[in-house]
């Protein structure tokens, strides 16, 4: 599994502070280690596309991150926007108010109404449900509507409010979407071994800037 460990890993700067010598930086090691996508916020799209140009890796943007307390319609104009500009890949934030009230007709048409845009681009969608802040019936209800949405993908966390991939709630997530959809594991995931055992428990996607350090099998330091 270490061979191909690379191509599992979404190579991630959402950073508010960073430049753009650091998108640059992290596409030339995203092509170099040839991972999957490069992750960055939306006004860096257009910039990681041009740098990507003519390898394999994918430009993946977020929307409605981190809090993903967006209206529905801004989420949409968000992703169509990061799309327009190159974007394959889109990681939404859920409302996260609407799991932990069980609203589950809520969160699917907010998740519906992003994946159609996003697939009318021809690009895919991957749904954050920010595990850290959901009981597991909540998580459960979330993965269950972004099913039901649509959805290419879910992903636990988002790294940035407090909690991250585990294990358990990668084989919850697993369980609940069934074999076909990607399960993203993102936030924490810092060493090869970390990578593994989200792989080992039904992850078919790590997101992480840590992805040198898995690859060469060290130990990263950040939180995504």
């Amino acid at each position: 599994m270490g061979t191909n460990i690379a191509s599992y890993i979404d190579h991630t700067l959402l950073k508010p502070d960073a430049s753009r010598e650091d998108v640059l930086r992290i596409c030339a090691e995203a092509v170099e280690y040839g991972f999957k996508s490069v992750c960055v916020n939306p006004v860096w799209v257009k910039t990681a596309v041009q740098a990507l140009k003519g390898s394999p890796v994918l430009c993946c943007a977020v929307v409605g991150f981190p809090l993903g307390a967006t209206p529905t319609d801004v989420k949409v104009f968000e992703a169509q926007g990061a799309v327009d500009d190159g974007a394959a890949e889109i990681d939404m934030v859920i409302n996260i108010a609407s799991a932990r009230a069980g609203d589950s007709e809520a969160l699917v048409n907010d998740i519906a109404a992003v994946a159609n845009a996003v697939h009318e681009g021809e690009a895919i969608l991957k749904v954050i449900i920010e595990t850290g802040l959901l009981e597991d019936e909540q998580k459960v209800l979330a993965c269950q509507a972004s099913v039901e949405a649509g959805a290419d993908f879910v992903k636990t966390s988002t790294g940035f409010n407090g909690g991250g991939a585990t294990v358990a709630d990668v084989t919850l997530m697993r369980a609940t979407v069934g074999p076909d959809l990607g399960v993203k594991a993102s936030g924490g995931v810092r060493s090869l071994e970390d990578a593994q055992a989200m792989i080992a428990a039904g992850a078919t996607r790590i997101g992480a800037s840590s992805g040198i350090a898995i690859v060469k099998g060290e130990q990263g330091l950040s939180d995504y």
